[in-house]
């Protein structure tokens, strides 16, 4: 039986053809799928995705060779599964991210986002920490912060505007190893 009888056979639903088709193909779609790097204990739920999928699209096959066919889907379905690998373990170590600085800082703040601006803030240096800590996390004003601080209230004006810069750039570079996944405060 040629690849078209077969083609033909499978769009009119016969049942042999379909088992001697699967029971073909089966061992070339795992071996390939394994060797494209799909995880072993997954290989089952992707071969069925396959044939699911051939069996869907066989309608659409016209003189076209069927292992060809075979190998575009497998190959597909098994880039498919790789983004959803990497999707579901980014989101995964975000989840575990922020549950780690909450189970870190949550008895000393309130809300996640505190924990965040406290995260980027760990980084900068005392001088503009300690206005921003003042006025972002206890509600003081720049007079309060001048007063505490012992040093002129343009001094924390001028302090908070740098400090809010460098804070802004360290939300971007966490943003941009996803590590912020609610969003951000507008800052500066």
């Amino acid at each position: 039986m040629n690849e078209e009888e077969v083609i033909q056979l499978v769009k009119e639903n016969d049942h042999a053809a379909i088992t001697k088709f699967v029971e073909k193909y089966k061992p070339i779609v795992e071996r390939l799928s394994f060797q494209v790097g799909v995880n072993p204990k997954d290989i089952a739920d992707i071969v069925q995705d396959i044939f699911s999928t051939i069996l869907q699209k066989m309608d659409r096959f016209r003189h076209e060779i069927l292992s060809v066919r075979v190998y575009q889907i497998t190959i597909n379905t098994a880039k498919a599964y790789h983004r959803k690998q990497k999707r579901e373990q980014k989101l995964m170590n975000q989840s575990y991210q922020e549950q780690k600085v909450s189970q870190r800082y949550g008895y000393y703040f309130d809300k996640q986002d505190h924990m965040m601006l406290h995260e980027c803030m760990q980084g900068l240096n005392t001088n503009y920490k300690l206005p921003l800590i003042l006025y972002y996390f206890h509600d003081k004003t720049y007079e309060e912060i001048a007063t505490i601080l012992k040093c002129k209230t343009s001094t924390v004006t001028t302090r908070m505007l740098h400090g809010k810069k460098l804070l802004k750039k360290s939300f971007e570079q966490t943003e941009a190893k996803g590590g912020y996944p609610h969003g951000r405060k507008t800052i500066g």
